[in-house]
């Protein structure tokens, strides 16, 4: 059986920058991705279907993660499916912040915060990318500026939502599902 792939690849009009797409996304935090609109009061956050208008990158990285992370291989189709990858590579990093099964809620948000607001990450064309044989670099500063900016709002809004399911049951451990998937 073949990885899940990201369902915005095909995508009209994607906003690229080396071959990473700028995808929209339902968020309040500033940067340069296009805003999706906010859900509404009846809308489930964790069962969004991905026709709904506000489905976006950061809840197909969520639902998606834990069939993708059992996958050894994973042929890249384009683009978005390299937002994916960076983000679900994202979210098992804030997952071993959150180790700990008696962590509560704040600690984690301190912990998982921390990592979101970092500055000092690398993207495509870093030589401390991690994966820059599947990345291509941005073609100068400014688009280089553009996308650290989007990958910033990217990762703050995983982080949160991240956050949300890990913590759904209360305040008190983070669900034993979600604390399975992290590394040791």
């Amino acid at each position: 059986m073949p990885a899940y792939h990201s369902v915005f690849l095909d995508e009209p009009n994607q906003q690229l920058i080396g071959n990473f797409a700028l995808l929209p996304l339902r968020t309040k935090t500033r940067g340069p991705a296009l805003q999706l609109p906010a859900l509404t009061p009846n809308d489930n956050p964790l069962l969004l279907s991905p026709d709904h208008a506000s489905y976006d990158p950061v809840d197909e990285a969520l639902s998606l993660f834990r069939a993708n992370t059992f996958f050894r291989n994973f042929e890249i189709k384009g683009p978005a499916d390299r937002v994916l990858i960076y983000a679900i590579l994202f979210i098992s990093h804030c997952l071993a912040q959150i180790r700990p099964a008696t962590m509560a809620r704040r600690d984690a948000e301190k912990a998982v915060s921390n990592v979101a607001l970092d500055t000092n990450f690398a993207v495509p064309g870093d030589a401390s990318f991690p994966l820059n044989q599947a990345f291509q670099p941005p073609r100068d500063r400014n688009e280089a500026e553009v996308l650290r900016a989007y990958v910033g709002q990217l990762r703050q809004e995983l982080a949160a939502r991240l956050l949300a399911r890990v913590y759904a049951d209360g305040d008190e451990r983070p669900s034993k599902v979600s604390a399975c998937f992290s590394s040791p």
